[in-house]
């Protein structure tokens, strides 16, 4: 039996930063956070899309997405790009 005091994700620290998420399939979505809830369901802000020119290593190509809601269970990795303090 789960815990009844279960919380959700501690993501404030990362609120107005900027991240790179990975999602199924390996797709990558570069945004500022904007919001999360317990569920992981996250809401970018100013989000890019990066799609893989070609595979020989050059440049991304990126897709201007704007404001986004992702669903939690869709996203397998978060990356920070801005420092964020402990």
């Amino acid at each position: 039996m789960a815990p009844s005091h279960v919380k959700g994700p501690d993501l404030k620290r990362f609120m107005d930063k900027k991240l790179r998420l990975t999602l199924n399939g390996n797709r990558k979505v570069v945004g500022t956070l904007r919001g999360f809830d317990a569920f992981l369901n996250v809401v970018l802000e100013e989000a890019v899309d990066e799609k893989p020119i070609a595979a020989n290593g050059g440049q991304d190509q990126q897709v201007y997405i704007g404001q986004i809601v992702i669903r939690g269970n869709s996203i397998s990795q978060f990356e920070t790009l801005e420092r964020v303090k402990a």
